[in-house]
């Protein structure tokens, strides 16, 4: 067992890297993809290796860019007494998991974003003694980022929080991928997608995860039922519509039925060619969705997530919503009342090409910072001073 460990810690001294602690939605993967593709660019020489949930989205979202990945068992903290004893049994077990991730990998650094496997990541990180840099996604920052605050060496925050001022250090923005950031021209995203280069696109998206009520709600605007006004404003639109976990089937139905031409698909990790495509969005209101939306100058109405507590991902938008440019409004999941709010938000915009191009400027003109590349070099800093 000594030897064992000798040679451990020997392969530590000479292999370095920054280790990216966070997931269980797609919503912490993209950014800790941002962060990882900036330091590949400026620090090649220091590994990057994900420690992330043991949720499937994970492991489909960092198979797919080819990321170094260990998932690490975690569980969400409870009163309850059933539940707190599986999230004690998972916090060791993931701790020791973690405790033996940083070693073998010779960790400089943890950058922590966020979600449930942060906690036993960061506390093996301080038992170690390596440095810990959060970075809050959300703009209300949950139980995990709080308790990992106390234990971090520096805190950043992609967005405001409200709640919490003085939370973080500093504001820098949301982390985006490349693969999330427009390649090219509309004409050529829409053909790479297989969609008319000629037609107006609304894109609709309920994010990694997907969302029963957006489903739901398109629909019922589509479906027999659809009030003339109504089917005329999709008249010269197509509808890219990606519906996470859900039975696609029925959804394509009633496009079809309706004669409104679709492209339904459960996920694409090519967002970058999705935003590219389209005129208007329909979306959940998750800080990355948020992010992605306004660096790709795309007018979108955000459906924040109806069943949190707090409904926390309403202050994402709420920035853009007070700016005119973007639509915020409460996902009511019943769909007849969502047609009465979010659907007739959707008409109105599908309709008024002036306003989605005055939307569409003032987007453009705002200032885009490189979130991800200062998220790196203060990694890099921290990882430097380890040394």
């Amino acid at each position: 067992m000594r030897d064992q460990q000798s040679s451990l810690a020997e392969q530590a001294i000479t292999r370095r890297s920054i280790v990216l602690a966070g997931g269980g939605t797609g919503g912490h993967i993209a950014p800790g993809i941002a962060i990882a593709e900036r330091l590949a660019e400026i620090a090649p020489e220091m590994a990057r290796v994900f420690a992330c949930s043991t949720r499937a989205v994970d492991a489909t979202m960092l198979s797919h860019v080819g990321a170094d990945f260990v998932p690490i068992e975690a569980e969400g903290l409870s009163p309850r007494p059933l539940k707190l004893v599986r999230f004690v049994r998972a916090f060791l077990a993931g701790r020791a998991t973690a405790r033996e991730l940083l070693t073998e990998r010779g960790a400089r650094v943890v950058i922590a974003l966020g979600g449930y496997v942060t906690g036993p990541v960061v506390a093996a990180a301080r038992a170690m003694d390596v440095p810990v840099l959060l970075v809050n996604l959300d703009a209300t920052p949950g139980k995990a980022n709080r308790w990992v605050a106390k234990r971090a060496a520096r805190v950043l925050t992609a967005c405001p929080t409200p709640s919490m001022p003085h939370f973080a250090e500093r504001e820098v923005g949301m982390p985006i991928r490349r693969a999330a950031i427009s390649p090219t021209s509309v004409v050529e995203c829409r053909t790479k997608l297989g969609l008319e280069p000629g037609f107006h696109t609304l894109f609709v998206t309920g994010a990694s995860q997907g969302a029963a009520s957006l489903n739901e709600l398109m629909r019922a605007l589509v479906r027999g039922e659809l009030r003339q006004g109504d089917r005329a404003a999709f008249g010269g639109w197509q509808v890219l519509h990606l519906v996470g976990n859900a039975d696609r089937a029925p959804i394509e139905a009633a496009y079809r039925e309706a004669g409104v031409r679709a492209k339904v698909v459960p996920f694409l990790h090519e967002m970058g060619l999705a935003w590219g495509a389209a005129d208007l969005a329909l979306s959940r209101a998750g800080a990355n969705s948020v992010a992605e939306a306004a660096l790709n100058g795309v007018p979108t109405i955000f459906a924040p997530y109806p069943y949190h507590a707090d409904l926390h991902q309403k202050w994402n938008a709420k920035p853009l919503a007070d700016e005119g440019v973007a639509v915020l409004c409460d996902d009511l999941i019943e769909p007849a009342r969502n047609r009465e709010t979010l659907g007739k938000a959707l008409i109105e915009l599908l309709s008024d090409h002036a306003r989605r191009d005055a939307m569409r400027a003032q987007l453009r003109a705002r200032a885009r910072d490189d979130a991800a590349l200062e998220i790196a070099r203060a990694a890099l800093e921290l990882a430097q001073k380890r040394a």
